[in-house]
């Protein structure tokens, strides 16, 4: 049952052909199987799931269902606060934190009839590209255990590879569903910013931050964007657009679309495994009715240094919220408030967390804010008419996800410039705002997943999941890893 899709899944549940205790229950017993190899789950809740479970199958007795989700088994990234369950980001000085509310993903995804299963491992506070950034530990990539998952989302696209979730929800501030979506083998969309409600979602950039589907199949992934997607007006971001069919759009076709092919990304630092892979994705398009235009986005080369200043910046104040007073860690012993915070921040933050918020503090100290954060600014509105110039000519733009496939543990976890590196395709998208995919597209010689990313206008995630389900049903791959317990 944990190769089945979640559309599968959720038809069998509604024809009672199956019930979601026995899904969930298969589900449990998974976790407690392949969990310890991956670390991918902090939080499993199997008492509460099995009584959620129980209480969707009663439902179906009654006729009710309750949507697109009904009765599956799915997860949730551990940065969106669940009422009653620790909600940690992964962090020290979080580590007992347990939310009065729920998150809107996880209002909406309860609405839709879903068990949640558990929370699942991440860097600290998103801040990572590779999931070893936790006070859990790192998780590890289940098709290759000595690989990393990519992140910061890596626990959730970990977990979905293994077979251990239907599907779950992750953010994506940098990269952080795509690239380890790309890296486990998996699809990830981050939707437009705004698409999505950003409320009790812990904040990281909250100018970036975006949260979006990680599934096995790109209509899993539309039916899950499906559900979380929508105005949301405790959001002052959530922008109100009608949310349109997106499983029916995985069924459109690309015949005369336009593929855009930007130079940019296709330059030196691209392994050749991974070039290769997205020309064959390119060439499934073309072979359906599709048109490969090459354009240019002349502005890429900065955007890693833009964002290396704006997301560090808006951590920077985002963070001085946990400063030991209001909630969270507290170091004990201290003899003043001044003592007290400084301990706190310092015991309870992690290395790379540190780094980000000491960057972002001084890009925004007096003297240094025109320099770095106002320039930074300026950069990604060029950014952002790089995208709108480009999107007059074509429809979709396809690139790499990530240069490389996975990278081994530990690898380059002392070297902070070449980690940060690995988000070099996916950076542009959340500075200019736009949605982007990643569906996997083929292995390495080493038998490692590598994913195409596809780029489109704002709020036109139709097209992405359209050509995402082409390239998916083309390049047909395993959409489970061989990993067992």
């Amino acid at each position: 049952m944990h190769e089945w899709t979640l559309l599968d899944a959720a038809k069998a549940v509604r024809d009672k052909e199956i019930s979601s205790r026995e899904l969930t229950r298969a589900l449990l017993s998974r976790i407690e199987r392949i969990n310890p190899k991956i670390n991918a789950y902090v939080t499993v809740l199997p008492e509460a799931a099995m009584r959620e479970a129980a209480a969707r199958d009663e439902e179906i007795a009654r006729g009710i269902v309750r949507g697109p989700l009904h009765g599956v088994p799915v997860a949730i990234k551990d940065i969106f606060c669940t009422k009653g369950i620790r909600t940690t980001c992964a962090s020290r000085i979080l580590k007992d934190f347990d939310p009065p509310y729920d998150a809107t993903v996880v209002e909406r995804i309860r609405s839709a009839g879903a068990v949640l299963l558990g929370k699942q491992n991440m860097d600290e506070f998103a801040m990572g590209s590779s999931t070893e950034m936790s006070c859990f530990g790192p998780v590890l990539n289940p098709w290759a255990t000595d690989r990393i998952p990519g992140g910061s989302s890596g626990g959730t696209a970990a977990a979905v590879a293994a077979g251990t979730c239907f599907a779950g929800v992750g953010t994506d501030t940098g990269g952080s569903i795509r690239q380890p979506a790309s890296l486990c083998g998996v699809v990830g969309m981050k939707p437009t910013y705004g698409r999505v409600s950003r409320y009790g979602m812990i904040a990281f950039a909250s100018s970036l931050d975006q949260g979006g589907p990680i599934a096995r199949t790109v209509p899993d992934a539309a039916a899950v964007l499906s559900v979380i997607a929508g105005y949301d007006r405790r959001d002052s971001t959530s922008v109100d657009v009608p949310v349109p069919d997106y499983v029916a759009a995985t069924e459109r076709g690309v015949k005369g679309m336009r593929v855009g092919l930007p130079r940019e990304y296709f330059a030196e630092g691209v392994d050749d495994s991974v070039r290769t892979a997205v020309t064959k994705a390119l060439t499934s398009l073309i072979s359906l009715g599709a048109e490969a235009v090459e354009i240019s986005l002349p502005h890429t080369g900065y955007a890693l240094s833009t964002y290396y200043i704006i997301a560090p910046a808006e951590a920077s104040s985002n963070l001085a919220r946990y400063d030991g007073v209001r909630y969270g860690y507290r170091a004990a012993g201290a003899k003043g408030l001044i003592e007290m915070m400084s301990r706190t921040r310092a015991e309870g933050f992690g290395e790379e967390v540190k780094r980000r918020v000491m960057i972002g503090t001084y890009a925004l100290s007096a003297g240094y804010y025109d320099a770095y954060y106002g320039k930074a600014q300026k950069v990604r509105t060029l950014l952002r008419r790089d995208f709108n110039e480009a999107f007059d000519h074509v429809d979709v733009i396809l690139t790499p996800t990530a240069p490389t496939p996975a990278f081994r543990v530990g690898e380059k976890v002392d070297d902070p410039l070449t980690m940060y590196l690995s988000d070099i395709y996916t950076i542009p998208a959340n500075l200019a705002g736009i949605p982007g995919i990643s569906v996997p597209c083929g292995m390495s010689p080493d038998g490692l997943p590598i994913g195409a990313q596809l780029l489109g206008k704002h709020f036109d995630e139709e097209s992405l999941l359209a050509a995402a389900a082409v390239i998916e049903r083309e390049i047909p791959l395993p959409r489970v890893a061989p990993l067992e317990g």
